[in-house]
């Protein structure tokens, strides 16, 4: 869908004084993308030619976090070196912007509005010439009220510091902030602010008290869910908001089949595709894009990221997988670790207390206990004994290893990079491999057993 001459506003430029932190509020993230990368994208749906973003607290910051480049349209940053408020904000951005054009204005703190909401806020513009969204709340505390004249007009809004009675603080239905208006229009209303004493801001509010007074039609229209205008003032905001958020997700996943034992210990920061059957337990974190076939089974406490896990797997708990792919069959864990890189093949098997970087693990190949595996090939039906590490870095650089099919090295032992053992050979037990093995050689280098003749040993005396 596109709208010709119809352009967006987000403002980004606040310090977010409550949240004492050094990091721009809008940054914090929610299911593992930022709040304001959150509503660039529902705003990318609704068909504007062009977004600006009004920047100035730690502005640097935010622009490198931001990934603009995936998107067809254009977004501009607009600094605002001085922060005197919502309504000098917008001011800064309409020198750029042509006469005549649709503006819609956002707040990069609100991030949950939805491009179904704002394509119902865009159609009901042409009726009107401020289209505003509202919401009735049970609890409006800290939201602007929507003040109305007898014949319901929206005359003014009154921001929450600024109320002064009890029937003001009775009113349920408050300002969102978020409206639709010609650039024209919104020049002449600006100019026409003056500065509130009590902050030295220019409110973007009093536009609404401007335009009433001045003969302009003013509509409302109120989100299908509230969760959609929650904003974040505080770390107490924004941890609800990131729960009511979780929770959407979960109930999303639980809807199209995904067996989530305990809804409420489970953290999606990213996107998760399943099949059928598939079963996680608690304190389970998904992050990035994970893939899980059918009849995936994932223990708890396990952190899976940028993975693909392939149909009849099994992840014991305590395991931290990160850009692996997990082939049909295969067992991980517990407490495993698999670095960027991994790749096992089918039913191979990982045990626990296993570090694995850079490696394929071939077909039916099992590295059960304790070991290190970095920068390697290795075949199917290899067995690696407990306590084996590859010594892949020399203090310069790493060195690849490989192994080839139906290798066993014994436990204890130490493959130093780089190095190839061939088919069917044998390493013994506490062997340090630091030449290439052929094909079917059995190889050790264990110090030979001796006793000391007349050694007692010592006793603590008391």
């Amino acid at each position: 869908m596109s709208y010709i001459n119809f352009s967006a506003i987000i403002l980004a430029a606040g310090r977010g004084n409550r949240m004492l932190s050094d990091t721009p509020k809008v940054l914090y993230q929610i299911g593992g993308k930022c709040m304001l990368q959150h509503l660039i994208d529902s705003v990318i749906q609704v068909g504007v030619r062009s977004i600006y973003v009004v920047y100035g607290y730690k502005g640097e910051m935010i622009i490198k976090k931001i990934n603009t480049d995936q998107y067809k349209i254009p977004v501009h940053w607009i600094l605002q070196n001085d922060l005197v408020g919502t309504g000098d904000a917008v001011r800064r951005v309409l020198p750029v912007i042509s006469d005549g054009e649709e503006v819609l204005v956002l707040y990069g703190d609100v991030p949950f509005v939805s491009y179904q909401t704002l394509q119902r806020l865009h159609a009901i513009k042409s009726q009107c010439d401020i289209s505003m969204l509202t919401a009735t709340l049970s609890n409006p505390k800290g939201y602007g009220r929507i003040i109305r004249n007898q014949e319901g007009s929206v005359v003014r809004i009154i921001e929450h510091d600024d109320i002064i009675n009890d029937d003001q603080k009775e009113i349920k239905e408050v300002s969102t902030g978020i409206f639709i208006a010609i650039s024209d229009h919104l020049k002449c209303w600006l100019s026409a602010l003056t500065a509130h004493k009590s902050k030295n801001e220019f409110y973007l509010t009093d536009i609404v008290q401007i335009a009433h007074q001045s003969g302009y039609s003013i509509h409302t229209m109120c989100p299908t869910d509230t969760f959609e205008i929650m904003g974040v003032n505080s770390k107490s905001d924004f941890v609800y908001l990131d729960k009511r958020y979780q929770q959407r997700k979960v109930q999303y996943l639980l809807s199209s089949g995904l067996m989530i034992i305990d809804p409420n210990r489970f953290d999606l920061r990213g996107t998760l595709v399943h099949g059928k059957d598939v079963y996680i337990d608690i304190n389970v974190i998904i992050k990035g894009h994970v893939s899980l076939g059918n009849r995936v089974k994932i223990g708890a406490s396990c952190i899976l990221k940028d993975t693909v896990v392939a149909d009849d797997v099994e992840i014991y708990p305590f395991s931290i997988i990160e850009n692996t792919k997990i082939s049909f069959q295969s067992k991980v864990g517990p407490f495993v670790r698999l670095r960027p890189g991994t790749e096992l093949k089918e039913k191979s098997h990982v045990g626990n207390f296993v570090e694995i970087k850079n490696t394929r693990l071939g077909e039916k190949s099992k590295v059960k206990h304790l070991s290190y595996l970095g920068d390697a090939e290795i075949g199917d039906q290899v067995n690696i004994g407990a306590g084996t590490i590859i010594c892949n870095y020399d203090g310069i650089k790493k060195h690849q290893t490989i192994i080839g099919d139906d290798v066993f090295i014994g436990a204890d032992s130490q493959l130093v990079a780089p190095i190839t053992i061939g088919k069917h050979a044998t390493i013994g037990a506490g062997t340090t491999v630091t030449r290439d093995v052929p094909a079917s050689e059995t190889i050790i280098s264990r110090i030979r057993q001796f006793s000391i003749l007349n050694q007692k040993r010592s006793k603590n005396k008391k």
